[in-house]
């Protein structure tokens, strides 16, 4: 061990109490062995440092500090550079504010587009993932401090995400849901790990030796600390076992007392403590380095601008009909869309920065436009008003061009649940298709972190969509609508018709408490692609004012599986502009199952009009294996692969074949449907390539356990209904005041409460529910109010 010194002559007491947190952000310290306190908070768009009472949903107060892109904004820059340069700058402003870990990023896959955080991580595709989020990292440690690569691991929706058992083949495991973790624990060597609330093939993830020992450590070679999400710790004695050593907000010394009696019975052997010890005081050193004098007076106004240069590089244009776009400086333009006004730039929840400044897209837009007008169109809540949408509509009617700001607004997507459907506010559609009766020429800024469908597209002319673009986002829209930025971001997501195409739509979250994979690594486009369904907006999509010329392809084999791809990109059009090449490898094996292409390389180049550059690719095994469950290793299977270059998934350029040696392809032998992918997959699909499983039964009167919540244990249980109504009633309290599931706060905090398990309750709020209260509703839900009693009765004798 690093730090056998110390360790040595700290008593077990101090040892198991430094691997719990002091407070809410803070972890222990003990100065007479030189031990410091680390400060950790929220990410990854920014910081969210709360200096007051504390929370980990977005609630209470933070300091001020620059709100950039959410990550799904971002992404669609598909620029490592840049991404790079938002980790740095979001790393000086972690030394200035004496942070020394950023919660951050996350790089779970969009498996359904309904997911209600999918605002905060990057793509559907593994690759595009693990790439930009280990450009963050390194941007941000190279400041000194610290990140937490999250949620660790298949934390793929909010419904029951503190308790929902995922079960997955393990091929989808190792070719889908674990990549990005890879990517950015072997490039970026992020600090932290911070592990999922969820369980994964029945174990919880702080309690999962295989994830955080066996594969992150022993396979990838990771050499940080494992920490857990705020409340995620099921089994401190097990989560030692397997690898985990911080456990936040910290239990205030409940689980201590466990793990103390453990060791001292033999149960838990101490160099389990002893190890997690040696990795924090590992963690210490290495996040205690920041240089205060890297830290400028002008460092937010900085980051203003860099902010508004990575939501404009991040914008997409999807379509642009007759060149309407770009507008020309001074053009007399009539603004609609409350949007416009009131911005939506970041998603709720624990993400939830406190921006320096804010611009709106009115703002943006008044920037540059000659004569504008403004109406709101629509009110942010989902109801009709017919004054306003005549108001617009009216306007609309005399007006040379209309810009149109529509998307979702708080209460679609947030931390703590998810969507119910992917369309936009009724509303706003009714506001866009009357608006498209009396004017020709629309253009629809969109915002919105996620995926929406898109109905009334082909009654508008242009569309650019912002996404969740931070504080500088209006100005960054405007930038690009008058032609000071020419448009260069790519969807990182799919955007099908409508939300009955997405493979799982028919049962995901229709058994919230097992999340059964059953389209194994058939997500996003690896879905539509091989399945030949037709979407609205493919993978990789992003018009440009200017056009490009693909050329000279070359393929040149350096090795066994090392492959140097070059190709030149030639900017033909008008404008200077920047494009995003792509490149898919495509297996002809007949082998395996596995989807008809997927993406191992990109690169952003800016060019000049009339330059041309050469981009080049290098390939290794990994761009063309499959995982072997049998041989636990990644294989090569013989045969013809097909590398392709391109705009977009659907946009191919250019493509040449090569051969490569390997293992005799060998069709496996399972159901049909994950070759033909026709329909939808069953239970009896999935045991084919996973094993036959016992479905979840939902809990009832007699079978309640700390697992459960005051949510589900309230439709049988009046002592739990009532309770259920007293939490409405202190939430609304500090949320407008009334029982509102309109009101994104409340409903966040309504449903990470009530729908929190029993076993988790007391880490949060150990003084106003300790953990026997939390025994007696769950006693009292099984009908058992007397064993209940006595459990509190016997708790407080023994204090």
């Amino acid at each position: 061990m690093k730090h056998k010194k110390i360790i040595e002559r700290m008593s077990l007491e101090e040892k198991i109490a430094l691997c719990s947190g002091k407070s809410f952000w803070e972890t222990q310290e003990f100065s007479q062995y030189g031990i410091k306190s680390l400060f950790l908070s929220d990410g990854p768009h920014g910081l969210r440092k709360q200096v007051g009472e504390s929370d980990h949903l977005g609630l209470n107060a933070s300091i001020a500090t620059t709100c950039f892109p959410t990550a799904s904004a971002a992404a669609a820059t598909w620029d490592v550079d840049l991404i790079r340069e938002m980790g740095d700058a979001i790393g000086k402003e972690a030394v200035k504010e004496d942070i020394n870990i950023v919660l951050g990023p996350g790089v779970n896959m969009k498996r359904n587009p309904l997911c209600g955080r999918n605002f905060e991580y990057f793509s559907e595709d593994p690759f595009l993932s693990g790439k930009i989020g280990a450009a963050w990292i390194q941007g941000v440690q190279s400041n000194g401090v610290g990140t937490s690569l999250k949620h660790f691991a298949l934390n793929n929706q909010e419904l029951k995400r503190m308790s929902t058992n995922v079960l997955v083949d393990e091929r989808a495991l190792r070719e889908y849901y674990l990549p990005a973790f890879e990517t950015a624990v072997k490039e970026a060597k992020p600090t932290t790990v911070m592990c999922a609330y969820n369980k994964v093939e029945g174990t919880y993830c702080s309690d999962n030796k295989r994830l955080l020992s066996d594969i992150l450590r022993e396979e990838w070679g990771f050499d940080g600390a494992v920490i857990t999400d705020w409340g995620a710790m099921n089994n401190r004695i097990d989560g030692f076992k397997a690898g985990l050593d911080l456990e936040m907000p910290g239990s205030k010394g409940r689980f201590d007392k466990e793990v103390k009696k453990a060791v001292e019975d033999g149960l838990l052997d101490e160099r389990y403590i002893d190890q997690a010890v040696d990795r924090l005081l590992t963690l210490i050193e290495r996040t205690t380095k920041g240089n205060k004098e890297s830290v400028t007076k002008e460092l937010h106004d900085k980051n203003h601008k860099l902010a508004r240069r990575i939501a404009a590089a991040g914008g997409i244009l999807l379509k642009n009909d007759d060149k309407l776009l770009p507008l020309k400086d001074d053009s007399e333009v009539t603004i609609i869309g409350e949007l416009a006004k009131i911005p939506r730039y970041q998603g709720n929840g624990s993400s939830l920065v406190t921006p320096t400044k804010l611009s709106s897209l009115l703002d943006g837009i008044r920037e540059y436009a000659g004569k504008n007008r403004f109406f709101s169109g629509y009110s942010l809540k989902d109801v009709e008003d017919d004054a306003l949408l005549k108001e617009a509509v009216e306007a609309a009617r005399t007006s040379n061009t209309v810009v149109l700001c529509i998307g979702l607004t708080d209460i679609y997507e947030s931390e703590g649940f998810d969507r119910e459907h992917m369309r936009i506010p009724a509303n706003q559609i009714k506001l866009i298709e009357a608006v498209a009766e009396v004017n020709e020429n629309i253009i629809v800024i969109i915002v919105g972190g996620s995926a929406i469908e898109m109905p009334w597209a082909a009654k508008v002319q242009a569309i650019l969509h912002m996404q969740l673009s931070g504080q500088a986002g209006g100005l960054a829209a405007a930038d690009i609508v008058f032609g000071k930025v020419n448009p260069s971001g790519k969807l990182t997501e799919t955007y099908p018709f409508i939300y009955e195409d997405v493979v799982s739509s028919t049962y995901f979250n229709k058994n919230p408490k097992q999340g059964a994979y059953f389209e194994s690594m058939y997500c996003g486009y690896r879905y539509f692609e091989t399945a030949k369904v037709p979407v609205r907006y493919p993978f990789g999509f992003g018009l440009s004012y200017t056009e490009f010329k693909y050329s000279n392809l070359q393929v040149k084999k350096l090795g066994l599986y090392d492959v140097e791809v070059t190709a030149n990109v030639e900017n033909v059009g008008e404008f200077d502009g920047a494009e995003v090449v792509q490149l898919y490898v495509a297996a002809s094996t007949g082998g395996v199952y596995r989807p008809s292409k997927e993406l191992k390389g990109f690169a952003k180049v800016q060019l000049e009009k009339g330059e041309s550059k050469q981009v080049r690719f290098n390939l290794d095994k990994r761009s063309f294996a499959v995982y072997d469950q049998d041989k636990k290793d990644w294989i090569i299977e013989e045969g013809i692969y097909a590398l392709q270059i391109g705009a977009s998934i659907k946009d191919i350029r250019l493509e040449k074949h090569i051969e490569l040696e390997g293992e005799k392809p060998v069709r496996k032998n399972c159901s049909t449907w994950y070759y033909s992918l026709s329909g939808i997959p069953s239970r009896k699909d999935f045991v084919t390539i996973y094993h036959n499983y016992e479905d979840y039964v939902p809990q009832i009167k007699g079978t309640y356990d700390m697992t459960s919540s005051i949510k589900e244990m309230k439709e049988t249980s009046l002592i739990c209904k009532i309770m259920y109504k007293d939490m409405e009633k202190i939430i609304a309290k500090n949320n407008g005041g009334k029982v509102d599931y309109t009101n994104p706060g409340f409903r966040m905090l309504m449903d990470s409460a009530s729908d929190n398990p029993m076993k988790s309750m007391p880490l949060f709020s150990p003084d106003s529910m300790p953990l026997n209260v939390a025994e007696f509703f769950v006693e009292a839900a099984n009908g058992h109010m007397i064993k209940g009693f006595r459990k509190i009765i016997k708790s407080n004798k023994n204090k």
